[in-house]
């Protein structure tokens, strides 16, 4: 029985996470304050004897005995992230420099959530891990772009200087269960929106692209990196890929909503296409998603549905 330790453990990621590895027979110790994380999404583990919850803010020290770290804390979605954006710097450098503090001190495995945000507005199509990014350091969405990029460069000094054992994941658009309803992104507003029967509001003129993860698919690309020798950072998603436009029509399909499109001014630096490429993972960790696009969002169509207040 491994001792693992999962920060922002409250939140879509390390919810869904902790109960993947509470399922294959570890003891977790999850770390959050709830600053987005919900309560409602640890409540079915708190009579668990092999878990253990600790309120707690990533940016003070903690020390607890561990054989895994996954580092998960911060907020991820522009709506959350802009809110405070020293507050979501600060969680993503001295987030981390506790978290490799605590992996020097007890010689547990780190592996960091990163983001695809690291490759910013990217002039690559498709995003590889050897692409350094077209990240606009001053503007709105830096304090999360460049605060994961700053974790980034922290780990690897941290490996280099103390011989940790660490992983990047560089974590591309994932949904599914879990999924804050107020998470502010495509999938969680689409079809709320669209359950609603309110307006599906499009940003830009939607021939923007992403690529779409299910939740299930992630962990498992997470669970494979944490057990690899791999050091350097390694995409995981879904190449899979939707023009916004096509993806909300999809989901107004989906919903048999009465909902109708609308369009608003694309926020400032908004990545316009977004797709992994997958390559390494595939070769080097054995990944490769298997929930289909369709599937996964009827699952998570019908976790919103029990969410969602009726109007």
């Amino acid at each position: 029985m491994k001792r693992i330790l999962i920060t922002g453990a409250a939140g879509f990621i390390g919810s869904n996470l902790t109960k993947r590895l509470l399922e294959e027979g570890n003891f977790v110790i999850g770390l959050d304050n709830f600053y987005t994380g919900q309560k409602a999404n640890i409540e079915n583990f708190l009579n668990n004897e092999n878990y253990k919850f600790i309120e707690h803010n990533v940016i003070e020290p903690y020390e607890i005995k561990v054989d895994e770290i996954y580092n998960l804390a911060c907020p991820a979605s522009p709506v959350h992230y802009q809110k405070n954006p020293l507050f979501t710097f600060k969680t993503s450098v001295f987030g981390i420099i506790n978290a490799l503090e605590l992996s020097r001190k007890t010689g547990a495995r780190l592996l960091q959530a990163s983001t695809s945000e690291v490759y910013g507005d990217a002039k690559v199509y498709p995003q590889h891990e050897k692409y350094f990014g077209n990240v606009n350091p001053n503007g709105v969405r830096a304090c999360y772009d460049e605060g994961k990029r700053a974790a980034e460069t922290l780990i690897c000094d941290y490996r280099r200087v103390y011989g940790l054992n660490t992983k990047i994941a560089r974590i591309f658009n994932t949904y599914g269960e879990n999924m804050d309803i107020k998470d502010g992104r495509v999938v969680s507003n689409f079809i709320t929106q669209a359950l609603r029967g309110e307006n599906i509001t499009i940003y830009g003129d939607g021939n923007q692209s992403r690529s779409f993860c299910y939740i299930s698919d992630l962990l498992e690309g997470l669970i494979l990196l944490m057990k690899s020798d791999i050091t350097e950072p390694v995409n995981l998603g879904n190449p899979d890929e939707f023009k916004i436009n096509d993806f909300a029509h999809y989901i107004l399909n989906l919903t048999k909503s009465p909902s109708k499109c609308i369009y608003m001014p694309l926020p400032s630096d908004d990545p316009h296409k977004r797709k992994p490429d997958i390559s390494y993972a595939k070769t080097k960790l054995g990944f490769m998603p298997k929930v289909k696009i369709e599937d996964g969002v009827k699952k998570t169509i019908e976790y919103f549905r029990t969410r969602i207040e009726k109007p």
